[in-house]
């Protein structure tokens, strides 16, 4: 064995170590509270890419789309015949398009009560409350209505917020919080949205 060989062999057994003693640290088994926030892309698919694996396993997902509902969705469009999956989109779509601050609250507020059943709903394994930030910057959702029906969701239920400028006290109650980091994106330099790629 050469030397590159034998430190090679020490490092992963060194990181096989630190592995194993975080795996035993992990004692307790509850649902969680993640969020997939910043500037980058692939937020959404990061939430939908769970639902598929939760859906995998044979749980139950529900999913509240708040800003692209109306908009073509290729993995809802893939995964909407399962049983096991609701779907529930607000009605109005793109905000800037509406730009009705009454009828957008007022759809909001509506799908709203379908995300408040679901967070009730100790069948649903997994909820998704994709862009759910913009709600609470435009004002169309209290904070703290929504932080109440998260905190008093089932155990066993997780929880995936989607959506940029996540508010600090969702990031402050969050187990995981993710940051997607945009170094490019091709609609900066002219290239249009892709279908089965973007959307």
């Amino acid at each position: 064995m050469t030397d590159r060989d034998t430190r090679h062999k020490q490092s992963m057994q060194k990181l096989k170590r630190h592995v194993d003693e975080k795996i035993a640290e992990a004692k307790e088994q509850r649902g969680l509270l993640l969020v997939f926030t910043g500037n980058g892309k692939g937020k959404t698919t990061a939430a939908w890419g769970t639902v598929t694996r939760a859906l995998g396993y044979g749980y139950k997902a529900g999913v509240i789309q708040f800003i692209k509902g109306l908009w073509e969705c290729g993995e809802r469009e893939r995964l909407i015949g399962d049983a096991n999956l609701e779907v529930q989109v607000m009605a109005t779509g793109f905000t800037w398009d509406t730009q009705n601050r009454e009828s957008d609250t007022r759809a909001c507020l509506e799908v709203w009560k379908e995300a408040e059943r679901m967070l009730a709903d100790d069948a649903v394994y997994l909820v998704v409350l994709d862009e759910i930030t913009y709600m609470l910057k435009f004002g169309y959702l209290d904070i703290d209505v929504v932080k109440k029906a998260i905190a008093d969701r089932p155990e066993e239920q997780t929880v995936i917020i989607t959506g940029r400028n996540a508010h600090r006290e969702l990031v402050d109650m969050a187990d995981t919080v993710t940051e997607m980091q945009e170094t490019r994106h091709a609609f900066n330099s002219g290239l249009q949205a892709r279908r089965g790629i973007d959307y």
